[in-house]
């Protein structure tokens, strides 16, 4: 195998790692559909859907593993070692699942995509509790109503957002692709990222501090769908 056909399947990997991102939204979005038309017990569909996202979940970080071990790996193939190449893929092999094996599912239940998940969930159920599926129509219009109260548009690209994310510390919205390049743009300059958002204090945003906000992203997809009827 060649350093140019390893580049080939990190390559694939990257598109993967952006569909399981986008997998794990449409399971999000099915359990809150769920949740709006289910009776006053929780539906069982909501757990099998979290185990589902926690699947995703897993399979995402060892795929991070994986390009982290192969990166590692290929740095020891050098012009002064080229015999390394050979050597590669059982290297890569026991690294990957010694690291692994030192990993805990518990930690599933932190990622980003994970614990909004369980948010989404938790934050649809009491308005679900209250309506019935007879009147989804008025709950639709009830959910509309309450997210109004935030500005769909991103702060940065004066667009409505795409995948909002809420930050923890200040409770602002944007739109995660603009965000997160603002934030990598300043640490390339060695400086702080200030919050976009015009009057607001928070001076250091991190990627830490940002959550996707599943319900708004739904909220916005609606009213664009709705704006599309007219």
């Amino acid at each position: 195998m060649s350093l140019t056909a390893v580049d080939g399947i990190l390559s694939s990997l990257k598109s993967c790692l952006t569909e399981i991102g986008t997998g794990m939204d449409i399971v999000t979005d099915v359990a809150m559909d769920l949740v709006e038309v289910q009776d006053e017990e929780m539906d069982p569909g909501i757990s099998e859907l979290e185990a589902l996202i926690l699947d995703f979940a897993k399979l995402e970080r060892e795929i991070n593993y994986f390009f982290d071990v192969v990166k590692q790996a290929t740095a020891e193939v050098t012009p002064q070692q080229p015999d390394a190449i050979f050597g590669l893929s059982a290297r890569v092999k026991e690294q990957l699942a010694e690291r692994i094996a030192q990993l805990s599912d518990a930690d599933l239940h932190n990622h980003q995509k994970v614990a909004a998940f369980k948010e989404s969930i938790k934050n649809s159920l009491p308005q679900a509790n209250q309506e019935s599926a007879g009147n989804m129509e008025e709950l639709d219009e009830d959910i509309a109503v309450t997210q109004s109260q935030v500005n769909f548009t991103c702060p940065l690209t004066q667009v409505p957002m795409v995948n909002p994310m809420k930050n923890k510390k200040c409770s602002h919205h944007y739109d995660e692709e603009a965000i997160l390049s603002l934030i990598r743009k300043r640490h390339s300059q060695k400086k702080m990222c200030r919050c976009p958002v015009v009057g607001c204090g928070n001076t250091d945003v991190k990627e830490s501090d940002l959550v996707p906000d599943q319900i708004l992203r739904r909220a916005i997809q609606n009213k664009s769908r709705e704006s599309n009827k007219r």
